[in-house]
């Protein structure tokens, strides 16, 4: 008998300029956790990072090096929101992240599906922090 199909996205690679510059982002200010860094030889790495406690779905950190991949930098969703990080305190998650000076775009809102905000990565990604309604 055939297995059942079982598949799952295990990673949304993420173009950043500077390695340390996303760790730093990303681990000090968002408060993820590394999950990977891998030497991968001529400069690139294998670095994964998640939300703390997450399971799941891991960011790849990609260098950006080609002409395209640069032209691209901060604009993965052609200016819309990137990427959903899902809270389950969304007033702790934003009072923190505004203490580590991120961007906000705006003030958080509620709206039918749950508490929001937009906020910029260190590249001007745009994403959304949200608490869903229950």
């Amino acid at each position: 008998m055939d297995k059942p199909v079982k598949q799952q996205i295990g990673s949304i690679a993420l173009l950043v300029e500077c390695y340390s510059d996303a760790l730093d982002f990303y681990i000090n200010k968002l408060n993820f956790e590394l999950v990977q860094d891998i030497d991968s030889g001529d400069g690139k790495r294998w670095v994964q990072i998640s939300p703390r406690n997450a399971n799941g779905t891991h960011i790849l950190l990609v260098k950006a090096e080609s002409e395209s991949q640069l032209a691209v930098l901060g604009k993965q969703a052609g200016g819309g929101v990137f990427l959903i990080l899902q809270s389950n305190d969304f007033w702790r998650d934003y009072e923190f992240m505004l203490a580590q000076g991120v961007v906000f775009d705006e003030r958080p809102r509620t709206e039918p599906y749950g508490t929001v905000v937009v906020f910029q990565d260190l590249y001007g990604n745009k994403w959304d922090l949200i608490q869903t309604a229950e």
